[in-house]
């Protein structure tokens, strides 16, 4: 477990193979409680190559410490992240 939000990744290694990639991260917040979104590639091995870019939001809370994990939303697709963004985005404009 990481003891600071900077060391907080997602990589998972499973037999010798890294099944899930972290390519990019950023801090939304930080404390007793952190909120990071991931950039990651997920190992196929019938294809034996990594997937298109996901992304994932994960909240996670500090306890004895280190961050553990708490919830987390995975963003399916590129399509369901600009829905995100257009969402977002069009809220903070009102």
């Amino acid at each position: 477990m990481a003891e600071t939000v900077e060391e907080l990744t997602i990589d998972w290694e499973e037999d010798g193979i890294l099944k899930v990639k972290t390519l990019d991260k950023v801090i939304l917040s930080k404390g007793a409680w952190a909120t990071l979104i991931f950039r990651y590639q997920q190992w196929d091995g019938a294809k034996e190559t990594y997937s298109d870019d996901k992304y994932s939001i994960r909240r996670y809370r500090k306890m004895k410490g280190e961050y553990r994990q708490q919830s987390k939303f995975n963003i399916s697709s590129v399509a369901q992240a600009q829905k995100i963004v257009d969402a977002l985005s069009g809220w903070i404009a009102e």
